[in-house]
């Protein structure tokens, strides 16, 4: 008879209110997603430059972001080469783009990101085209943690203005430049257009 109690039991009781797992993201997951241009103001070799890029990504809950990005030189910022020609860096990255997003429906918020990834640089020669004349190519892997404080604009546009810090390892050309002079603080204006 006990037997047959305790089969009951088990088969009656459940167990899960005992070991209920643990998630990440629990119950229903709502979905969103942006893009749209970034500008950022920073220093390259000693130099002002502006760079021009964009980001977008899969937005989770609100709150997570999964995205990508990109950015590339805008402005002539003088490349560390040693003879007497006036030359130009080229430089470019992108990668993994994470990002958390504090109260997101509140008009002005913060955002904290992440950027991994890699990029290259070169040079050309003054009054070249840069993508037909690159020269000494290199690679490099860079690492950039940014914050922001981000104004809902309408539902579908937002508008967010922070500083970054650009670090970046693993250059072997130091013609053109090294990783110090290419690491660095920026200030940064993104405009996110999507389903928020």
């Amino acid at each position: 008879m006990k037997a047959m109690f305790l089969l009951v039991f088990i088969l009656l009781f459940p167990f899960s209110s005992y070991a209920q797992e643990e998630t990440l993201l629990d119950g229903d997951i709502e979905s969103g997603g942006f893009g749209g241009p970034v500008i950022k103001v920073t220093t390259l070799n000693g130099e002002n430059a502006i760079m021009v890029g964009g980001r977008g990504g899969w937005l989770i809950n609100h709150s997570f972001v999964l995205g990508g990005g990109g950015y590339g030189v805008t402005t002539n910022v003088n490349a560390l080469v040693t003879d007497t020609i006036k030359r130009f860096l080229d430089m470019g990255y992108g990668g993994v783009d994470l990002e958390y997003i504090a109260s997101s429906d509140e008009l002005l918020h913060l955002t904290m990101g992440l950027l991994v990834g890699g990029g290259g640089i070169g040079y050309r020669n003054e009054n070249e085209d840069s993508f037909n004349t690159q020269r000494h190519m290199d690679t490099f892997f860079v690492l950039e943690p940014a914050v922001h404080a981000e104004l809902n604009i309408t539902h579908f546009f937002r508008i967010a203005a922070g500083v970054s810090y650009r670090y970046i390892t693993g250059l072997s050309n130091n013609n053109v430049s090294t990783d110090s002079k290419l690491s660095g603080p920026a200030a940064l204006l993104v405009f996110k257009f999507g389903e928020f």
